[in-house]
């Protein structure tokens, strides 16, 4: 469905553009407007299928369509084969996700998690899980007393299998909060 015609002008950061058929996000953009010759806008772009980040420029008051996306938090329920069924908590209709628009992300999904699922044309685009989750130690190994002049750092495998770097006093069966961009630990949680 495409909105009223449109120019860079109005390009804005979550904005979706419709370029040769496919659809990008922005991600950042600015106007620009030099001393010599015509203004335009800088931008980075990343494609919403593939997640594939490029910038593009575009000169001021080009048309281009932009692209109605629908965003709605949906629950994450359970694994299917080879698809991710979500739950809307409203509707209680189940949403069925490819596997290809989790990716690397699943191993931080736990059910019961809510995330933001982006729809166009009632089809899913991507899948976006809370910055950080909470997860619990399922296997590490014990950390060593002594050495304390560096800070050290032992694996950890999580509940979800996610293997991630913790300090040498974490335990099996600890809660910590995990950021799920990086996969980095943020701290125990109670």
């Amino acid at each position: 469905m495409i909105l009223v015609a449109q120019t860079s002008n109005d390009i804005k950061n979550g904005s979706v553009i419709n370029l040769d058929g496919k659809l990008w996000s922005v991600i950042e953009f600015q106007h620009v407007k030099p001393g010599k010759g015509p203004a335009f806008v800088r931008t980075k772009i990343k494609e919403v299928l593939t997640g594939k980040i490029v910038d593009k420029t575009f000169n001021a008051g080009m048309k281009m369509e932009f692209e109605t996306v629908d965003n709605r938090t949906l629950q994450y329920s359970y694994k299917d084969g080879d698809s991710f069924v979500f739950m809307d908590m409203t509707t209680y209709d189940q949403v069925f996700i490819p596997e290809t628009l989790i990716g690397d992300s699943e191993k931080f999904l736990l059910e019961g998690t809510d995330c933001i699922v982006s729809f166009h044309d009632g089809n899913p685009l991507s899948v976006e899980l809370p910055a950080s989750v909470i997860l619990t130690v399922s296997h590490t190994e014990p950390g060593l007393q002594g050495n304390r002049s560096s800070a050290g750092t032992k694996p950890a495998t999580m509940e979800t299998g996610a293997e991630i770097q913790v300090p040498l006093f974490i335990n099996e069966g600890d809660r910590l909060k995990v950021d799920t961009r990086s996969g980095d630990y943020l701290g125990r949680e109670n």
